[in-house]
């Protein structure tokens, strides 16, 4: 059940604003209908939505009439430009689309279906190596997961989120198909509630039991030692160790602080961002309806005032590890995200 696949000049991809009620795949030519699905996040997930973005500008260069290489060239950059702007805070969609930006600098003199290909090729590499990594550092972060444990996540990091296999939850699935037994507990995430709509989906997909909790429940949850370790996955993490991911999760990291509990990060290094500071970093702050209504159903009053920020941002000192493919990063960030990105098999990063 992938999130999103190429065949052909066509992406087909699940509508994840359906789930759990409904699993529909949509089929498209149409970029337009990717970048809309980006933005009303029918395509979700860090990982998904740089192989999204990446997988619109290819039906750009399949589809495009235009006659010259240098109006293509045009085309396709007008579409990054554009694309960027919808999910300003996922690295991996600014970590995609700058990959088909160097294809395009570089290759103005080449022939035009030679532009082309080169353009869809690099965009399916990127879906490869997206569905890659993410398994790799999955399986790494399993190797954290104990028997008899009581393991907390948030939002969700499954295949959905990352086109195949999943980062957090990936984590959570390998380690119960490597046969630990353990106790899995997933918070609701509001407001779009990706916690009970997908994640709860995925975990019963793959029959793992699972105690779904509120958002607010975690404080009392750790409390009661329902908890023994966290684990998260990340929509950008600085070359600090500063991770910024979905709403919430620096509350999480709060708790497991102040008692005691490690709090892992599980991500591809095509999330870790090695150039920004903190303070360039730009939170996405999404409509009020988000907050007023769940599911299409009104709860709030009507013309309320809402302040509806997508992600915030958990400082280095309350993380425990970072888990990418490429292994464990342990503090101080700052220097060991350094090592293991300048060791990197991945030219891009």
């Amino acid at each position: 059940m992938k999130a999103i696949t190429w065949n052909q000049g066509k992406v087909r991809f699940i509508d994840q604003s359906k789930l759990p009620l409904k699993l529909e795949y949509i089929e498209t030519e149409n970029p337009r209908e990717i970048v809309d699905a980006i933005r009303k996040l029918r395509i979700r997930g860090a990982p998904s939505i740089g192989v999204a973005g990446a997988l619109a500008i290819a039906l750009v260069a399949y589809h495009s009439k235009v006659e010259n290489i240098n109006n293509l060239a045009k085309e396709i950059t007008n579409w990054i430009d554009e694309i960027k702007k919808v999910r300003p805070t996922a690295r991996n969609l600014f970590y995609a689309l700058n990959r088909l930006e160097n294809i395009v600098s570089k290759h103005l003199s080449s022939d035009m279906n030679k532009f082309r290909s080169e353009i869809i090729n690099e965009a399916l590499n990127i879906m490869e190596e997206e569905c890659k990594y993410s398994k790799e550092a999955s399986e790494i972060a399993s190797q954290l997961i104990e028997n008899g444990d009581a393991v907390l996540t948030h939002c969700n990091t499954g295949p959905l989120a990352t086109v195949d296999y999943g980062t957090a939850l990936g984590a959570i699935m390998e380690a119960w198909r490597q046969g630990k037994r353990f106790k899995v507990i997933i918070t609701e995430t509001r407001p779009l509630l990706q916690g009970s709509r997908i994640t709860a989906f995925e975990l019963k997909a793959e029959r793992i039991p699972f105690t779904l909790i509120t958002d607010n429940m975690v404080g009392f949850a750790i409390q009661k030692r329902m908890i023994n370790k966290v684990i998260v996955g990340a929509d950008r993490i600085l070359h600090t160790g500063h991770v910024i991911n979905k709403i919430g999760t620096y509350t999480l990291a709060v708790l497991a602080h102040e008692h005691g509990i490690p709090f892992y990060v599980v991500a591809p290094t095509t999330t870790i961002d090695v150039s920004s500071n903190i303070e360039s970093i730009i939170i996405e702050n999404r409509e009020s309806s988000e907050v007023t209504s769940i599911m299409g159903h009104q709860i709030a009053p009507p013309d309320v005032d809402v302040w509806n920020p997508a992600f915030d941002i958990t400082p280095p000192r309350l993380v425990s590890m970072i888990i990418t493919e490429k292994g464990l990063i342990k503090p101080p960030f700052k220097r060991n995200i350094k090592r293991i990105i300048g060791c990197s098999k991945n030219p891009h990063l």
